[in-house]
C-alpha cells in the first residue's frame, strides 16, 4: 500500500495538471492554483532537506577527518555565517550580507569560471583538430566566431551573426525539441507508474 499511494498521487496530479491547461473552467483553474501553492510549499521543504543533507554530509566528513576535511569545515562555517547574517542583518543593498556576496562570493565564482575557461580552451584545442570534414567545419566556424567577437570588421561580424543565428540556431532548436520530448516521456513514465525510482529504488 505504501508503494501504491504515491503512484496514485502522481497519476492524479499529473492528469489534473495536464487537463488544467486545456479546460478553462474557473473551478479547475482554482484547483490548479491551489495545487501550485502546495508545490511551492513542498519546494520549501525540499530546500530544508537539501540543507540537512549538506550539513550531514560535510559534518560526517569532518568527524571522520577524511583528507580535505578542512574544506568541509569551511563550507559549513560559510553557510552558517551567511545564513545568520542574512536572517538577522537583512539582505538589502548596503548590508553586510550584500557586501560579502558582492566582494567575496562573486569574485570567487568569477575565479572558478576563469579556471574553467582554461580547461574548456584545452579541451577545444584537442577537439578542434581537423581529422575529418566535420571537425574541419567545426574548426572553421569556431575560428570565424572567435575572430568576429574580437575584430571589428563589418563583413566578419555579419558572418558571425549568420553562423550563430542560422546553423547554430537550428541545432539549438533541435536540442530543445529533444529535451522537450524527453521531459514529456519522463512525465508520462512517472504518471503511468513505469518510472518508480522516486519511491526509493524499484
Amino acid at each position: 500500500m505504501r508503494r501504491q499511494i504515491p503512484l496514485v498521487i502522481a497519476l492524479v496530479a499529473g492528469l489534473f495538471g495536464a487537463l488544467s491547461y486545456v479546460i478553462m473552467d474557473p473551478v479547475i483553474q482554482g484547483l490548479r492554483e491551489q495545487m501550485l501553492a502546495w508545490l511551492r510549499l513542498l519546494s520549501a521543504f525540499a530546500i530544508l532537506l537539501g540543507i540537512a543533507s549538506f550539513l550531514r554530509n560535510h559534518g560526517n566528513k569532518m568527524v571522520r577527518q577524511v583528507p580535505g576535511w578542512a574544506f568541509n569545515a569551511v563550507a559549513i562555517a560559510s553557510f552558517l555565517a551567511m545564513a545568520f547574517i542574512g536572517l538577522f542583518g537583512g539582505i538589502d543593498e548596503g548590508t553586510l550580507f550584500r557586501r560579502l556576496f558582492d566582494y567575496l562570493q562573486a569574485p570567487m565564482e568569477a575565479t572558478m569560471f576563469s579556471l574553467l575557461a582554461f580547461f574548456i580552451a584545452s579541451a577545444a584545442f584537442r577537439a578542434f583538430r581537423a581529422r575529418s570534414k566535420e571537425a574541419t567545419l567545426l574548426l572553421g566556424a569556431a575560428v570565424i566566431i572567435m575572430l568576429g567577437r574580437v575584430i571589428d570588421v563589418d563583413w566578419l561580424s555579419k558572418v558571425t551573426e549568420w553562423i550563430l543565428e542560422i546553423p547554430n540556431g537550428a541545432a539549438q532548436r533541435g536540442i530543445v525539441i529533444g529535451v522537450g520530448l524527453g521531459i514529456i516521456a519522463t512525465a508520462l513514465k512517472i504518471v503511468l507508474g513505469i518510472e518508480r525510482s522516486y519511491l526509493g529504488g524499484e
